[in-house]
């Protein structure tokens, strides 16, 4: 079209129209805000949470009333066919798992422990425990059979002192269970038994005939009753045993329902990997669909390293209603959804909710995410996020439609208090409310520890207002407390933004960072390659695009607390043994740092050693 002047005025056309997002349907998000005279803010939701039920597995109950043909968890048989559990016959044998429990006289005392992963067995094993208030502890199966030593798992052992241990495959765990596991500890097994050790058939125990026992011992739970322990690892990466009662999970998920409240209106469908040794995928997802009828198809990959291919197959064929991952999960699967049209139109065609947790996620994995959504289905999906922990069952932070964008964390869900205290110039976010655990199982030093003087959970984690003049748009995170420190010069460096812009600006090729420079001019980096990104690359090819990534960086810092100056690739891997790495597979910066001293006094060697990666001036 030529220009003709003012006459032409297309202003309909002047700028394209915002993306369509799928309908989804969300409750209220507000929050009422109170100035405190001592400087901290107390926040909490203007809607109030409606009532909740005294035992989670009142909605096994339920569903196995009104709908017990439907499905409620899969996973892939040896004949690579999905096998499937209804809700009638889970309520069937967890009854009949429940009596098997009672007649072994387990209790707090002597609990539930297993060792091995996410399957059926663990799920039934796991909710007959919580529907007769037995005590039952998911233990990562990482202490049993990545650790060389078990001390991580003889020390929970220890803690707990178990009176029967489950793993589904008793050969994979032999070595764990001779160290770690006493000999007068009944050892069940799904399949083979371990070496130089009896074990019941976990077909034995689900044949177990229920009596009058396990009605009685069901209707003695209350909402205070302790029926988990969830195992998370401080700054010392010794294992403490969270304790979650029956009120902190039924209260979580009647938060969950009022803020995703398109959970009432269709069961959701989940395919799903997270790991039920941690809060997001035990508590959080299991917990999601077994309280609104839904169906779980156990993924027996996960979008990480060598499972990723198990994750793909299984999402070609199970397209989930809302889909759950951690950030770098996220980041491995779009470049398959970029790749597989199939994977993408079937991961595209029913999910109205995307969700990541565990940690911040780069702006260009979630672009790109919209991106492939857009071009699939002619529609934006809503991705959203929050701020909890084990310690808050864990849903307690969540983002609004409003607050869709990388950083933010949201506002506190009905039922959680939120305050945010004054500390070293940061407001520290701090819990209180019906989800938050009562403490650390046999740790009153700890738990005195973990909560403040008004009872509020101390969380560790800085928290700011995206708008200042308007607490309505919600909080965005700013890092961890501890894991800040002061250069020489006296300046705070704020850990948490900083690793989490390294790792943005060297994507793909960067899996994690530890950040040094306590006491120093300026901070440095001790970086985890992803060794999946750099194959391709040669030992100098890799440092040559570290370095102009790092000099890119640099580029654009705003002053000496976020000028990393100097970077050592890691050559050997973190250790779970060594507490440097914790069963999650994340980076323990505080251990790693300590335990490679020699490698920091590198990175601030003048001159720089070869293996440095250095800014010119580095002043």
């Amino acid at each position: 079209m030529h220009n003709t002047g003012p006459s032409i005025t297309l202003h309909a056309t002047a700028m394209p129209s915002p993306p369509r997002t799928r309908n989804v349907r969300l409750g209220p998000l507000g929050t009422l805000l109170d100035r405190r005279q001592d400087g901290s803010l107390l926040l909490r939701a203007s809607e109030p949470l409606p009532t909740y039920p005294n035992r989670l597995t009142e909605r096994l109950v339920y569903w196995a009333e009104r709908a017990p043909d439907r499905t409620f968890m899969a996973q892939r048989a040896a004949d690579s066919d999905w096998r499937r559990i209804s809700y009638g016959e889970t309520l069937g044998a967890v009854e009949a798992l429940g009596q098997a429990l009672l007649d072994r006289g387990l209790s707090a005392e002597r609990p539930l422990a297993i060792l091995s992963g996410n399957d059926i067995e663990h799920a039934l094993l796991g909710l007959a425990a919580l529907h007769v208030g037995v005590l039952y502890a998911p233990i990562s199966p990482a202490y049993s059979l990545l650790s060389s030593d078990h001390a991580k798992l003889a020390g929970v052992i220890d803690l707990i002192t178990p009176g029967l241990i489950f793993a589904a495959d008793g050969e994979a765990f032999s070595a764990a269970i001779a160290r770690a596991v006493p000999e007068d500890v009944e050892i069940a097994v799904t399949a083979v038994a371990p070496k130089a050790r009896k074990a019941t058939r976990f077909a034995d125990l689900a044949a177990t005939t229920p009596g009058a026992a396990v009605v009685a011992a069901h209707e003695a739970v209350g909402p205070d009753t302790v029926v988990k322990l969830l195992f998370t690892s401080g700054s010392t990466g010794e294992p403490k045993g969270v304790i979650n009662t029956q009120r902190m999970l039924c209260s979580n998920q009647v938060m969950l329902r009022e803020v995703l409240a398109f959970l009432q209106d269709e069961p959701p469908v989940i395919c799903d990997w997270l790991p039920w040794h941690h809060t997001f995928g035990g508590n959080h997802n299991v917990g999601l669909v077994l309280y609104n009828g839904g169906t779980l198809y156990i993924d027996d990959g996960r979008p990480l390293g060598d499972g990723l291919e198990r994750t793909v197959r299984n999402l070609r064929e199970i397209a989930p209603t809302v889909y759950f991952n951690v950030p770098k999960g996220w980041e491995m699967l779009v470049g398959r959804l970029r790749s597989n049209d199939a994977l993408r139109e079937r991961f595209f065609s029913k999910v109205k909710l995307l969700f990541y947790s565990g940690a911040g996620m780069a702006q260009f994995v979630w672009d790109e995410l919209d991106a492939l959504a857009r071009e699939t289905c002619g529609e934006s999906i809503l991705m959203l996020t929050g701020l909890g922990a084990t310690e808050s069952a864990p849903f307690a932070i969540c983002c609004s439609k409003d607050m869709s964008r990388s950083g933010a964390i949201g506002l506190p869900v009905p039922g959680v208090e939120l305050k945010l205290a004054p500390v070293e110039g940061k407001l520290e976010a701090r819990l209180r409310g019906p989800s938050i655990t009562p403490g650390y199982w046999r740790s009153d030093d700890l738990t005195a520890a973990a909560f403040d003087e008004e009872g509020f959970y101390r969380m560790g984690d800085a928290v700011r207002f995206a708008n200042e003049d308007d607490p309505q748009e919600g909080l965005v995170f700013d890092g961890r407390i501890a894991e800040d420190f002061k250069l020489s010069t006296g300046t705070w460096v704020s850990v948490g933004p900083l690793r989490a812009a390294f790792i943005s600006h060297f994507a793909p090729y960067v899996q994690d960072v530890v950040i040094a420079g306590r006491d120093r001019s300026h901070p440095t980096a001790l970086i985890l390659a992803d060794a999946l990104a750099c194959a391709e690359l040669d030992a100098g090819a890799l440092k040559e695009v570290l370095a102009e990534r790092l000099a890119s960086l640099a580029a654009k810092a705003t002053g000496s607390s976020n000028r990393i100056v100097a970077a050592i690739l890691l050559e050997e891997p973190p250790s779970l043994d060594a507490n440097e790495m914790t069963d999650k597979g994340s980076i323990n910066q505080r251990a790693l740092l300590q335990n490679r001293q020699a490698l920091v006094e590198e990175l601030y060697a003048d001159p720089p050693t070869t293996r440095v990666i250095a800014l010119t001036e580095r002043s």
